[in-house]
């Protein structure tokens, strides 16, 4: 089987699709009705037994070559991510829409549907790719905005580096496309004359051992940090560059002055904790992936129970906080409509949490996260410090370890 590859570098996603479905060179991909709206991908898992690798990822390879993503010879095949970037692609563009009810999985020749959405109005300006990563608020939120959105694009441009942080692995790739499946919502929020980027990815974290602080530390990687007992899991540093997410250790339960029979117990939940948690703040929101065996549950402005667990799967992503959400909060409370908006964050370890029964004092292991640029926008409004006693943060530049 050929894969027809155009080496037009500016060929956007839905023409270079269109092509591939009219060159027929793909089995299986194919138009679904007669109009040329909607059209079926074979969809085939890796893990079936009649899976033929040169076949049923022969789409999503061309992809990943079309993309750059993909040098033949020279790259390890990975066909998983090359399917995962197809479907992120196509979940994040705005000319295609799934439409789950005709697609079918359960078949011997699986498939999905999708639907080539209309071009927008010609009368209407295009919208710069660049706003898809910005929020927008009104100007007269912004006191002093011109010197404050300086320094913010400023610090945007050196957390990009040079494009070979861990931000393009195959790590990276695949948590943030894992989300995006869920169409983030917009914040209906008017003129927006004035961008707000979100590019400060800092967080402060705060480590506890049965409400005891043993680590206060700010985090400064774009990627984001692993709190976790033992070794990150990488991919191919070869292929996809090194992980600069930064790496926060559990302290010795040594540290804390508790009973003898506390830091045993507390020790067998650290065995359990091997490749931890991933966090990390995207323009979107702020983010976390669990990797290690041993349970973890959390609280914070979108967990769904405030007064019982809510507790996070392994290898999946979860969004811990949404940042149009905030925004939008941040408006309506700066009108007179509403409160203050949270944007604090716990994870508790090995126990369930929230539990109204039970202090957080008396949580062997905890761990309290802040996003900076949140509390920065709520300093600059003039809305009130978080409490020390609360959440025992403060705004830290210099990034202490404490």
């Amino acid at each position: 089987m050929g894969l027809k590859m155009d080496k037009r570098p500016k060929m956007h996603m839905k023409e270079w699709l269109i092509a591939q479905i009219e060159s027929g060179s793909f089995t299986g991909l194919c138009w679904e009705d007669e109009d040329k709206t909607l059209f079926r991908i074979p969809w085939k898992h890796a893990s079936k037994k009649d899976y033929i690798l040169t076949a049923d990822a022969a789409l999503f390879k061309a992809w990943a070559v079309h993309k750059g993503k993909y040098r033949e010879g020279r790259d390890k095949a990975d066909p998983t991510m090359w399917k995962t970037r197809l479907r992120c692609a196509l979940n994040k563009s705005s000319d295609f829409q799934e439409v789950p009810e005709r697609s079918q999985l359960d078949i011997t020749g699986p498939y999905k549907v999708y639907r080539i959405l209309p071009d927008p109005d010609p009368a209407r300006p295009a919208e710069d790719s660049k706003t898809k990563e910005q929020m927008f608020i009104q100007p007269e939120m912004l006191p002093g905005r011109r010197g404050f959105m300086d320094e913010w694009k400023e610090s945007f441009k050196a957390s990009k580096g040079d494009g070979n942080s861990f931000s393009d692995n195959i790590l990276r790739d695949h948590m943030y496309c894992e989300f995006t499946e869920q169409k983030p919502q917009k914040v209906p929020v008017p003129l927006p004359d004035v961008t707000f980027s979100i590019s400060d990815f800092r967080m402060q974290v705060v480590l506890l051992y049965r409400g005891q602080k043993v680590m206060k530390v700010t985090t400064r990687s774009p990627d984001g940090c692993f709190i976790m007992q033992g070794c990150a899991p990488l991919g191919n540093e070869q292929i996809y560059g090194p992980c600069t997410a930064q790496q926060l250790s559990f302290p010795s339960p040594g540290s804390v002055s508790m009973p003898t029979g506390m830091v045993e117990a507390m020790s067998r939940l650290l065995s359990h904790l091997e490749r931890g948690v991933l966090l990390w703040v995207a323009p979107e929101g702020v983010f976390i992936k669990r990797f290690c065996q041993g349970r973890v549950y959390w609280s914070g402005p979108m967990a769904r129970h405030a007064d019982k667990p809510n507790k996070l799967e392994r290898e999946k992503t979860f969004k811990l906080l949404d940042v149009p959400r905030f925004l939008h909060e941040l408006q309506s409370c700066l009108q007179g409509k509403g409160s203050r908006p949270s944007c604090e964050i716990e994870l508790c370890f090995g126990e369930e949490y929230p539990d109204p029964k039970v202090p957080n004092t008396r949580k062997l292991i905890m761990a309290q996260v802040v996003p900076l640029f949140a509390v920065e926008l709520l300093q600059r409004f003039n809305l009130g410090e978080m409490e020390e006693k609360q959440l025992s943060l403060t705004f830290n530049k210099g990034g202490e370890q404490i």
